[in-house]
């Protein structure tokens, strides 16, 4: 359920969309300008995420940046769904890119833009985005437990 915490807190959700469309915000806003998910979850032909989000946060704007940014598959959207959902996703090789359990803790623990939720930099008004609910290194002692225990999910 901790990791469940994060997973669903906006920094996450709003690249893991249930449709096409990024969010952005707390609020979890339709992303401006508007934009769609593209053939390759990396925005539309001409007009990447990387165009907009470099691999750092760019203050000036309040663009958030991390290397090789873009939106996790349609089939890791996470929006409405229950903690076992979600977890039974990340482990479904048919749903998560064919990764391995341990293609998926390295995912989440190590990943430049998974741990930009940590890190996420200061908005468009000059405001400090709120990082994920729990700290970088406790998270990832949570997700190694939850592996080494055998990634049982919720039901």
């Amino acid at each position: 359920m901790q990791i469940h915490a994060v997973l669903t807190h906006p920094r996450c959700l709003n690249c893991h969309p249930r449709g096409d469309s990024p969010k952005q915000g707390d609020v979890r806003r339709i992303h401006m300008p508007p934009i769609m998910r593209g053939p390759h979850d990396e925005g539309p032909p001409g007009l990447h995420c990387s165009d907009c989000h470099q691999k750092t946060n760019y203050s000036p704007s309040g663009a958030p940046g991390a290397p090789n940014w873009h939106l996790a598959p349609r089939s890791q959207g996470w929006e409405d769904k229950t903690p076992g959902e979600i977890c039974r996703s990340l482990l479904d090789r048919r749903t998560n890119g064919n990764k391995s359990l341990d293609q998926i803790v390295k995912h989440m623990t190590e990943d430049e833009l998974v741990a930009w939720g940590w890190a996420p930099g200061k908005d468009v008004a000059g405001k400090e985005r709120a990082p994920v609910p729990i700290a970088k290194p406790e998270f990832n002692r949570i997700v190694h437990a939850w592996a080494k225990a055998g990634a049982v999910c919720p039901p």
